[in-house]
């Protein structure tokens, strides 16, 4: 996996595009048309685990490659998480460039 990488997660239609990767951490994100913004879905390697960040009201716009860094640099740093609700485990995605 590298930035830039499409990932199709199990039951999307669309692919999340790789915004940031660290040995730990990476940060996805694809378009979310009717709101004019971004969804977006973190995967930590080590737990084997998917999902949002743990804030109720993120202080990251994942729509701006700054907040992504700021996001990835705070994960590792340990003042970011995982959120524990609704979370998935990294088996749920698959990576296919050619299609």
């Amino acid at each position: 996996m590298k930035i830039g990488d499409k990932i199709k997660l199990e039951n999307q239609k669309q692919r999340f595009t790789v915004k940031a990767l660290s040995d730990r951490y990476a940060i996805l994100t694809k378009p979310f048309n009717p709101k004019h913004t971004v969804i977006y879905t973190i995967i930590d390697f080590k737990e084997r685990k998917r999902n949002r960040n743990d804030f109720i009201f993120s202080p990251y716009n994942y729509a701006k490659q700054k907040d992504i860094d700021k996001c990835l640099k705070d994960l590792e740093a340990g003042e970011c998480h995982l959120s524990y609700r609704g979370i998935r485990d990294l088996e749920d995605y698959i990576t296919k460039e050619d299609e």
